[in-house]
């Protein structure tokens, strides 16, 4: 039987919560500044909603969520983030896994485990990451790429113990036959981002899939519709991004959307279908399938 599996990403949900005095230091400053000046008019909250209803409409088996659902790392953000969470599902209906700007500052870093936590335990009830999560034949692997990092920068890392647990994992998995998903915030491979935003790891998470595989790997970050392929030790594996839940402005392939997977089949032959959902002319508010997505 087949696993419905929607993917959403970087919804930066606004408005800001009013900053105290003390906490628009360093990083959070020109991200404040980011936000006042562009941000908060690129991502656009009816939008979301919108958006959000149209993927619930499509009765998906699970939800995931891979990441930017703050904006700067805010204490009061974090409690406004897990209710917006909360209108997708229930925790074992949805799967998070962070993104840099929810991981934003070293200071908040233990208020992002703990509001997080339900929606990033694996099946065990085990915290921390790699999680794993079995869902029919489907094996979820949620993986994080957020870490603090310096002004103007927005690269990720997974770290070597956690690369190392991954390979575990998708070794297991694989061994059951399980199709294998991956999700992670940054785009996994190089050259998936630009300089300064990149995976500063990627090529040895490139290294675990070479050697063990996966069927399908899902991140965010870049804001933008996209395709590409790692290689697998029996067969290319598709690397999909997806644009912003939120975003109003660009080209065709980076205003809001998401991406709607139907996955069956086992881990030597994985039948994976996908299309994409998001904003469409006719309407700021509109929503409509926009095609399948070619793997």
């Amino acid at each position: 039987m087949s696993l419905i599996l929607a993917h959403l990403s970087d919804a930066h949900i606004g408005p800001l919560p009013h900053p105290h005095p003390h906490e628009l230091v360093g990083k959070r400053l020109t991200g404040y500044l980011n936000w006042t000046r562009a941000r908060a008019h690129i991502h656009d909250m009816e939008l979301l909603v919108a958006l959000v209803a149209d993927l619930k409409a499509q009765h998906p088996d699970h939800v995931a969520m891979t990441g930017d659902i703050l904006n700067i790392g805010l204490k009061a953000e974090y409690p406004l983030a897990r209710a917006w969470l909360e209108t997708l599902g229930a925790p074992q209906d949805v799967s998070f896994v962070p993104g840099n700007h929810d991981a934003y500052v070293k200071g908040t870093m233990p208020d992002l485990a703990a509001t997080f936590a339900p929606w990033t335990k694996g099946d065990a009830g085990e915290a921390g990451y790699p999680y794993l999560r079995l869902r029919g034949n489907v094996a979820l692997i949620g993986l994080s790429s957020g870490v603090p990092t310096p002004p103007f920068i927005a690269s990720g890392r997974l770290g070597r113990q956690q690369c190392a647990a991954a390979a575990k994992l998708l070794a297991e998995a694989g061994r059951a036959g399980h199709v294998r998903v991956v999700m992670i915030h940054h785009p996994p491979h190089r050259g998936g981002a630009a300089l300064g935003r990149a995976l500063t790891d990627a090529s040895d998470f490139e290294a675990v899939i070479r050697s063990i595989g996966a069927e399908l790997i899902i991140h965010g970050h870049n804001h933008r519709h996209s395709v590409a392929h790692m290689d697998g030790p029996e067969r290319p594996v598709p690397v999909v991004g997806v644009a912003s839940a939120s975003a109003t402005r660009g080209t065709p392939e980076h205003r809001a959307g998401y991406h709607i997977f139907e996955i069956d089949g086992t881990t030597k032959e994985p039948r994976i279908r996908a299309h994409v959902h998001g904003s469409a002319p006719g309407g700021r508010l509109k929503i409509a399938d926009l095609g399948p997505i070619s793997l």
